[in-house]
């Protein structure tokens, strides 16, 4: 990568930073993210044993279901306990709330405190301009790895 190259992509993610986060949020990040290292891979019944079965979660319900009665030795079930924090649902990592955007007319309906991700179908040239667009707004882009190597 050029000088000039570098310079463009250093200017540019400093000047759209992520929104600070406040101190409570980052403590309950850190406890989901304790919390999802315990966290048992929920696995649907007898997916281990027959091909036809998707891993997928699905409740048991067979009046003699094992695992509905929940006897040992097996697997745990989806229960409200394992839940993340009710503050941090649906925040990525680092504590933001993610759009996902396609065009550039979706920048516009952005709100405080959102971050970009630009969806993975967009092309070159739209991606470009959907970057364009953030950095006049002052928008946060996560994905920026692809934007990189096309300027360079």
């Amino acid at each position: 990568m050029t000088e000039e190259g570098t310079a463009a992509v250093k200017e540019q993610t400093e000047a759209a930073r992520a929104p600070d986060v406040s101190p409570e949020v980052k403590h309950l990040l850190d406890v989901r993210r304790s919390q999802k290292a315990r966290k048992p891979s929920f696995r649907r019944q007898e997916s281990w044993r027959y091909k036809r079965v998707h891993p997928s979660w699905r409740r048991p319900k067979g009046i003699d279901s094992k695992m509905r009665r929940k006897l040992r030795g097996r697997p745990k079930n989806v229960e409200v306990g394992y839940r993340s924090p009710k503050d941090v649902r649906g925040l990525n990592g680092s504590g933001h709330l993610e759009r996902l955007v396609s065009n550039v007319s979706q920048l516009d309906e952005m709100g405080h405190g959102e971050v970009v991700r630009i969806s993975s179908t967009v092309g070159q040239r739209k991606r470009l301009a959907i970057l364009d667009k953030a950095r006049e707004l002052d928008l946060h882009v996560m994905n920026l790895g692809r934007v990189r190597e096309a300027e360079s």
